[in-house]
């Protein structure tokens, strides 16, 4: 226990956090409870090798301990709280504080990171299906209506999911000069399509012809049962291939939530193959998380059990990488806290579903779930993450001169429909009976 001892500390530099070991020894850090919200965060450690296994290396070993039961939270405090308020009182750090120390143990991680983002084709699918080939009614129980699982767009935080996702598709459509009038005649490419959410919309936006193309097979089976549902199958298709398999020439292409899977040793390949796919006069469109500062490294914890070969990428590599390939970057937004508030709706609408999670799985993997979530939610919120959406083109001419455009247009997606219900929510259940 010296080792977490020292740890804490260190890092608890306000409020009060209250470590009761195995053995029923207690312990407090921080100077004073009175500015918390329902007093002192209360933890208690179950077993012999908590304390240890967490102060190694405290972000892997912390999930770890919290997915086996030996590290609780005791209410009315959970993990989300724990993780917001270690990485909230060291905010000039962000998340340095539960991550790996000392440069040897450092090297070790950026290159064992940097060996698993290595994605050969066979290995890519692999992990696909990790990480998305879960039970399909996993993502019904957390996800928006549409089953979007990237960012939503919140211009109004008090907002819905559904609301802010509807947004977002709205936001990434107006990005990419695309008429009602032109649209018809354009043949859209969406990499790693999802669930299909964002290849529909634009076709019931602008009638174009999309092609979504993605690792999962249960992912494909539902975009393509989505797609007969709506009666366009024939002209929004979807394929499980990978990307890197594509032919043809596209007027637009998307991808959202994609290249962090792709890997580093692959930014290469991407751009040069998309390169070849789109028109010279056509658009390209990437959203994906991103880190605010230099590169750096996945950490163990997500690499083993949530997003195994993941990568969230600096600016500076997409942008070094893509202009080697003949790529223009035209557009960059960074989007700052807009994940953390839809991590959160995600932990929410996870918590409230907890007892058929379990039955579904098991107590390690709801607690898994909800450490991933809460994890990545501290990231967004007192980290150093973000969202970047960047725009590529091969000719300048391929988009206006002024940003004008994408704000008109946004505004008049926006005016086209009114986001759904969420149909798990309580309260329509309440409303029915």
């Amino acid at each position: 226990m010296w080792l977490l001892d020292k740890f804490l500390k260190t890092a608890i530099k306000r409020g009060r956090l209250v470590i009761t070991d195995h053995d029923g020894t207690v312990r407090e850090y921080g100077p004073s409870p009175k500015e918390m919200e329902n007093g002192p965060i209360r933890v208690r450690l179950t077993h012999p090798k908590a304390a240890n296994h967490i102060a190694r290396y405290p972000q892997l070993g912390a999930g770890e301990a919290f997915m086996w039961g030996w590290l609780v939270v005791e209410e009315p405090h959970d993990i989300r709280d724990l993780l917001l308020y270690v990485t909230e009182i060291t905010k000039t750090q962000g998340d340095a504080v539960i991550k790996p120390s000392g440069l040897i143990r450092k090297n070790i991680q950026k290159a064992i990171s940097k060996a698993d983002s290595v994605n050969l084709k066979g290995k890519a699918r692999k992990n696909a299906e990790h990480t998305y080939n879960l039970t399909r009614r996993l993502y019904e129980l957390f996800l928006d209506e549409d089953r979007q699982y990237t960012m939503a767009y919140y211009r109004d935080t008090a907002n819905s999911l559904e609301k802010a996702q509807l947004d977002k598709k709205a936001h990434i459509a107006a990005k990419l000069n695309i008429t009602p009038e032109n649209g018809p005649n354009m043949r859209i490419l969406d990499i790693g399509c999802g669930w299909g959410g964002l290849a529909l919309y634009l076709h019931r936006t602008y009638g174009c012809e999309v092609l979504g193309v993605a690792l999962a097979p249960d992912q494909i089976a539902f975009c393509k049962e989505r797609a007969k549902e709506a009666g366009v199958s024939d002209k929004v298709k979807f394929a499980l291939m990978d990307y890197r398999d594509v032919s043809g020439k596209f007027d637009r292409i998307t991808s959202v939530g994609l290249l962090e899977h792709v890997g580093t040793p692959h930014y290469p390949e991407f751009y040069e193959h998309t390169n070849r796919l789109l028109k010279p006069d056509g658009v390209m469109f990437s959203h994906c998380c991103g880190r605010s500062g230099p590169p750096g490294f996945t950490d163990k914890w997500t690499r083993k059990y949530i997003f195994p070969g993941g990568y969230i990428p600096a600016l500076s590599e997409l942008v070094t990488q893509s202009e080697k390939f003949g790529w223009q970057v035209m557009d960059v937004e960074a989007m700052r806290f807009h994940y953390s508030h839809t991590l959160e709706e995600w932990y929410n609408r996870t918590v409230m579903h907890r007892d058929e999670i379990v039955e579904m799985y098991d107590e390690v993997f709801y607690r898994m779930w909800l450490f991933y979530l809460a994890g990545a939610e501290q990231s967004f919120r007192n980290g150093s993450m973000v969202n970047w959406q960047i725009l590529y083109v091969k000719d300048r001419e391929a988009i206006p001169m002024t940003r004008d455009y994408m704000y008109e247009e946004s505004e008049r997606l926006r005016g086209l429909e009114e986001p759904p219900s969420w149909h798990l929510d309580p309260a329509l259940k309440e409303a029915a009976e």
